[in-house]
Protein backbone atom coordinates (compact mmCIF):
# COMPACT_ATOMS: atom_id res chain seq x y z
CA UNK A 1 0.00 0.00 0.00
CA UNK A 2 1.36 3.42 -0.90
CA UNK A 3 1.97 6.00 1.80
CA UNK A 4 -0.77 8.16 0.31
CA UNK A 5 -3.36 5.38 0.41
CA UNK A 6 -2.36 4.63 3.99
CA UNK A 7 -2.70 8.30 4.90
CA UNK A 8 -6.22 8.49 3.40
CA UNK A 9 -7.32 5.33 5.20
CA UNK A 10 -5.77 6.48 8.48
CA UNK A 11 -7.61 9.81 8.22
CA UNK A 12 -11.07 8.62 7.15
CA UNK A 13 -11.48 5.20 8.76
CA UNK A 14 -11.82 6.40 12.38
CA UNK A 15 -14.05 9.31 11.29
CA UNK A 16 -16.49 7.33 9.14
CA UNK A 17 -18.97 6.28 11.84
CA UNK A 18 -19.77 9.82 12.98
CA UNK A 19 -18.93 11.75 9.79
CA UNK A 20 -22.55 12.68 8.99
CA UNK A 21 -23.32 13.73 12.56
CA UNK A 22 -20.29 16.03 12.58
CA UNK A 23 -21.68 17.92 9.56
CA UNK A 24 -25.45 17.51 9.86
CA UNK A 25 -26.46 20.57 7.84
CA UNK A 26 -24.56 19.79 4.63
CA UNK A 27 -27.33 17.84 2.87
CA UNK A 28 -28.82 20.76 0.90
CA UNK A 29 -25.35 21.83 -0.28
CA UNK A 30 -24.72 18.35 -1.68
CA UNK A 31 -28.09 18.38 -3.44
CA UNK A 32 -27.30 21.79 -4.91
CA UNK A 33 -23.91 20.58 -6.18
CA UNK A 34 -25.54 17.54 -7.77
CA UNK A 35 -28.01 19.89 -9.46
CA UNK A 36 -25.17 21.97 -10.90
CA UNK A 37 -24.02 19.01 -13.00
CA UNK A 38 -26.98 19.47 -15.36
CA UNK A 39 -27.81 15.76 -15.33
CA UNK A 40 -30.71 14.38 -17.35
CA UNK A 41 -32.75 11.22 -16.91
CA UNK A 42 -30.76 8.24 -18.16
CA UNK A 43 -27.34 9.85 -17.64
CA UNK A 44 -24.41 8.08 -15.98
CA UNK A 45 -22.62 9.84 -13.12
CA UNK A 46 -19.76 9.03 -10.75
CA UNK A 47 -19.42 10.31 -7.20
CA UNK A 48 -15.62 10.13 -6.87
CA UNK A 49 -14.65 9.81 -3.22
CA UNK A 50 -18.30 9.42 -2.27
CA UNK A 51 -17.62 8.97 1.45
CA UNK A 52 -20.86 8.29 3.32
CA UNK A 53 -22.84 8.89 0.13
CA UNK A 54 -24.52 12.17 0.98
CA UNK A 55 -24.74 13.15 -2.71
CA UNK A 56 -25.99 9.78 -3.95
CA UNK A 57 -29.75 10.34 -3.38
CA UNK A 58 -29.65 13.66 -5.26
CA UNK A 59 -27.64 12.12 -8.09
CA UNK A 60 -30.13 9.24 -8.34
CA UNK A 61 -33.05 11.67 -8.40
CA UNK A 62 -31.39 13.59 -11.23
CA UNK A 63 -30.71 10.59 -13.50
CA UNK A 64 -33.83 8.61 -12.60
CA UNK A 65 -34.35 4.87 -12.57
CA UNK A 66 -32.84 4.42 -16.06
CA UNK A 67 -29.67 6.31 -15.16
CA UNK A 68 -26.46 5.02 -13.62
CA UNK A 69 -24.99 6.26 -10.35
CA UNK A 70 -21.64 4.91 -9.17
CA UNK A 71 -20.10 5.78 -5.82
CA UNK A 72 -16.37 5.12 -5.49
CA UNK A 73 -14.38 5.41 -2.29
CA UNK A 74 -11.02 4.17 -1.10
CA UNK A 75 -12.13 3.76 2.53
CA UNK A 76 -14.27 0.67 3.26
CA UNK A 77 -15.56 2.23 6.49
CA UNK A 78 -17.01 5.15 4.52
CA UNK A 79 -18.83 2.78 2.16
CA UNK A 80 -20.11 0.84 5.17
CA UNK A 81 -21.46 4.09 6.66
CA UNK A 82 -23.19 4.83 3.34
CA UNK A 83 -24.80 1.38 3.46
CA UNK A 84 -25.97 1.86 7.06
CA UNK A 85 -27.63 5.11 5.95
CA UNK A 86 -29.32 3.25 3.07
CA UNK A 87 -27.58 5.38 0.46
CA UNK A 88 -26.01 2.38 -1.25
CA UNK A 89 -29.51 1.67 -2.63
CA UNK A 90 -29.18 4.83 -4.74
CA UNK A 91 -25.98 3.75 -6.45
CA UNK A 92 -23.52 1.01 -7.29
CA UNK A 93 -20.87 1.32 -4.56
CA UNK A 94 -17.30 0.45 -5.52
CA UNK A 95 -14.29 0.13 -3.25
CA UNK A 96 -11.66 1.61 -5.55
CA UNK A 97 -9.02 4.30 -5.91
CA UNK A 98 -9.85 7.24 -8.18
CA UNK A 99 -6.28 6.91 -9.46
CA UNK A 100 -7.26 3.62 -11.16
CA UNK A 101 -10.98 3.49 -11.80
CA UNK A 102 -12.45 0.12 -12.83
CA UNK A 103 -14.50 1.83 -15.56
CA UNK A 104 -14.31 1.91 -19.35
CA UNK A 105 -13.25 5.01 -21.29
CA UNK A 106 -15.85 7.70 -22.03
CA UNK A 107 -18.75 5.93 -20.29
CA UNK A 108 -19.91 8.69 -17.94
CA UNK A 109 -21.70 11.98 -18.43
CA UNK A 110 -20.47 13.63 -15.24
CA UNK A 111 -18.35 13.31 -12.12
CA UNK A 112 -18.87 14.88 -8.70
CA UNK A 113 -15.80 15.21 -6.49
CA UNK A 114 -16.88 16.47 -3.05
CA UNK A 115 -13.89 17.40 -0.90
CA UNK A 116 -11.82 15.27 -3.25
CA UNK A 117 -9.00 17.35 -4.66
CA UNK A 118 -7.08 17.89 -1.41
CA UNK A 119 -6.89 14.10 -0.95
CA UNK A 120 -5.43 13.25 -4.37
CA UNK A 121 -1.88 11.91 -4.41
CA UNK A 122 -1.15 13.16 -7.93
CA UNK A 123 -3.83 15.75 -8.71
CA UNK A 124 -3.16 16.30 -12.43
CA UNK A 125 -2.83 12.57 -13.15
CA UNK A 126 -5.86 11.76 -11.00
CA UNK A 127 -7.94 14.42 -12.75
CA UNK A 128 -6.81 12.89 -16.06
CA UNK A 129 -8.11 9.52 -14.86
CA UNK A 130 -11.49 11.14 -14.17
CA UNK A 131 -11.39 12.69 -17.65
CA UNK A 132 -10.67 9.26 -19.15
CA UNK A 133 -13.99 7.84 -18.00
CA UNK A 134 -16.08 10.87 -19.05
CA UNK A 135 -17.35 11.40 -22.57
CA UNK A 136 -16.30 14.55 -24.46
CA UNK A 137 -18.54 17.39 -23.32
CA UNK A 138 -19.03 15.76 -19.92
CA UNK A 139 -18.83 17.74 -16.69
CA UNK A 140 -16.75 17.60 -13.51
CA UNK A 141 -17.90 19.37 -10.34
CA UNK A 142 -15.30 19.89 -7.61
CA UNK A 143 -17.32 20.77 -4.55
CA UNK A 144 -17.07 21.46 -0.85
CA UNK A 145 -20.03 22.49 1.33
CA UNK A 146 -18.09 25.49 2.62
CA UNK A 147 -15.63 27.80 0.87
CA UNK A 148 -11.87 27.93 1.19
CA UNK A 149 -11.79 30.70 3.82
CA UNK A 150 -14.46 29.05 5.98
CA UNK A 151 -12.70 25.69 5.75
CA UNK A 152 -9.35 27.23 6.70
CA UNK A 153 -10.99 28.92 9.70
CA UNK A 154 -12.61 25.62 10.74
CA UNK A 155 -9.19 23.95 10.59
CA UNK A 156 -7.45 26.82 12.40
CA UNK A 157 -5.10 27.71 9.58
CA UNK A 158 -4.67 30.70 7.26
CA UNK A 159 -5.99 30.62 3.72
CA UNK A 160 -3.12 30.42 1.26
CA UNK A 161 -2.61 30.92 -2.46
CA UNK A 162 -0.88 27.53 -2.75
CA UNK A 163 -4.19 25.78 -2.02
CA UNK A 164 -5.01 23.59 -5.03
CA UNK A 165 -8.53 25.04 -4.97
CA UNK A 166 -7.31 28.63 -5.41
CA UNK A 167 -8.56 29.68 -8.85
CA UNK A 168 -5.08 30.61 -10.25
CA UNK A 169 -3.85 27.10 -9.40
CA UNK A 170 -6.99 25.14 -10.14
CA UNK A 171 -7.52 26.27 -13.74
CA UNK A 172 -4.06 25.16 -14.97
CA UNK A 173 -4.26 21.97 -12.88
CA UNK A 174 -7.56 21.03 -14.49
CA UNK A 175 -6.14 21.83 -17.93
CA UNK A 176 -3.22 19.44 -17.32
CA UNK A 177 -5.78 16.80 -16.38
CA UNK A 178 -7.80 17.22 -19.59
CA UNK A 179 -10.49 19.60 -18.33
CA UNK A 180 -11.46 23.21 -19.03
CA UNK A 181 -12.53 25.27 -16.02
CA UNK A 182 -15.97 26.66 -16.89
CA UNK A 183 -17.11 28.38 -13.67
CA UNK A 184 -15.70 29.01 -10.21
CA UNK A 185 -17.46 29.92 -6.95
CA UNK A 186 -15.68 30.27 -3.62
CA UNK A 187 -18.11 31.64 -1.05
CA UNK A 188 -18.48 31.04 2.67
CA UNK A 189 -21.32 28.58 2.15
CA UNK A 190 -20.03 26.76 -0.93
CA UNK A 191 -17.03 25.97 -3.07
CA UNK A 192 -17.97 24.80 -6.57
CA UNK A 193 -15.73 24.63 -9.61
CA UNK A 194 -17.33 23.26 -12.79
CA UNK A 195 -15.13 21.95 -15.58
CA UNK A 196 -15.89 20.45 -18.98
CA UNK A 197 -14.04 17.73 -20.84
CA UNK A 198 -13.39 19.37 -24.23
CA UNK A 199 -14.71 17.60 -27.32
Amino acid sequence: MTDHRAHVLDFFTPRAADWDSRFPDDGPAYASAAGALGLRPGDAVLDAGCGTGRALPALRAAVGARGTVIGVDLTPAMLEAAARAGRDECATPLHADVARLPLRDATLDAVLGAGLISHLAHPAANLAELARVVRPGGVLALFHPIGRAALAARQGRPITDDDLRAEPRLGPLLARGGWRLDSYQDEDDRFLALAVRPS
